[in-house]
């Protein structure tokens, strides 16, 4: 079955977008309660590439499955849950890579390395770690799972924040934006 990429994002409404993710059909793993415990021996690397056993996983179907299996336990270790088993999988930064964001309709709308589009909001959180010289911006995605804002998308959203009239609360406040009602800080307090 041939794969068609989702529209662009700045072509679509906000509603045609809340749709798009709505309508995206992921596998029930937070029902799915396997005892059987593997090793998947793959690698998520910073930069967002897949691995196994030493060797890049190249299709970027695969990825896509494997990335709708993927949670994070209050531990932070990641898992693939299947029905049959759960097999760890290393990740050394987050699961996904965050390659774009538009602003729509007062939200933040950002498309994943695996083609995912998530809205920045109460359930998605934008959370800024590291510090204020070198800041790391991180969007909650699912089942614990985070996305790793990238360098151009974090331009994106500085220009955004700076369209909005800078800086909350003054000079010395840290860049701010906005989804959904809920203002999220772009450089760690």
């Amino acid at each position: 079955m041939p794969y068609t990429p989702p529209p662009e994002l700045a072509a679509l409404s906000l509603a045609q977008i809340a749709d798009l993710v709505a309508s995206r059909k992921l596998p029930p793993i937070d029902q799915w309660h396997p005892a059987e415990i593997l090793d998947s021996q793959m690698v998520i690397r910073a930069d967002g590439s897949w691995w196994h056993q030493g060797a890049p996983i190249t299709r970027p179907a695969m990825v896509r499955a494997f990335s709708t299996l993927l949670m994070r336990d209050a531990d932070g270790q990641h898992w693939l849950i299947t029905p049959q088993d759960r097999q760890t999988i290393d990740v050394e930064d987050a699961a996904f890579i965050a390659v774009d964001v538009v602003r729509k309709d007062g939200a933040l709308v950002f498309r994943l390395n695996t083609d995912d589009t998530v809205i920045a909001g109460p359930d998605h959180p934008l959370m800024a770690r590291g510090d204020a010289d070198t800041p790391a911006i991180y969007l909650a995605v699912r089942h614990g799972c985070e996305a790793r804002i990238n360098r151009s998308t974090w331009g994106q959203l500085v220009d955004i924040a700076l369209e909005k009239g800078g800086t909350d609360g003054g000079e010395d406040c840290a860049l701010t934006v906005d989804s959904l009602g809920i203002t999220f800080p772009l450089v760690p307090a």
